[in-house]
């Protein structure tokens, strides 16, 4: 199995606001860069979006270290929450709805295609893959081609009324 190394970061101006996602995907001497904005999302949204981007990139099975700066999206995935939400009808216990069930499907699916390791890194901590990371999410997020993220706008219709 080929060996991946990728670094994701997630950012947001304003949460909710427009935001953006950006990873940078390692292998051998390869680099590839991603990136996309949307016009209004969440934080959390964005941290997930750039992770599952990173993984749709791989076109066959790979042992994959998986680098991001949220606790959210690494705890979920490392202490099981997040299967655990999917086994309970995205529901977290007494504590009521899981967030985003939408895009925590979609990286559940994309984890099992792959074996991935995720791996907690402190943001701005100058680890330079992390930090290009950051800049292509704020970069994206400041972009003047931002997409419509529907299932948050969705979500935030319903809530407003």
């Amino acid at each position: 199995m080929k060996r991946v190394t990728i670094y994701t970061d997630g950012a947001c101006i304003g949460n909710p606001g427009p935001g953006g996602y950006g990873a940078v995907i390692l292998f051998k001497q390869i680099r590839k860069e991603i990136a996309g904005g949307y016009r209004a999302t969440t934080n959390n949204r964005m941290e997930l979006k750039a992770a599952i981007k990173a993984l749709e990139e791989l076109t066959e099975t790979c042992e994959v270290i998986l680098h991001s700066d949220s606790k959210y999206l690494v705890d979920a995935m490392t202490k099981g929450w997040a299967k655990a939400w999917q086994a309970q009808g995205w529901q977290r216990g007494k504590r009521g709805k899981a967030l985003n069930p939408d895009l925590w499907e979609r990286l559940l699916d994309l984890s099992c295609r792959h074996s991935v390791s995720f791996k907690w890194v402190r943001a701005h901590s100058g680890i330079p893959e992390n930090e290009r990371g950051d800049a292509l999410a704020n970069t994206a997020a400041r972009g003047s081609d931002l997409r419509v993220d529907e299932e948050y706008e969705k979500s935030a219709a319903t809530k407003a009324r």
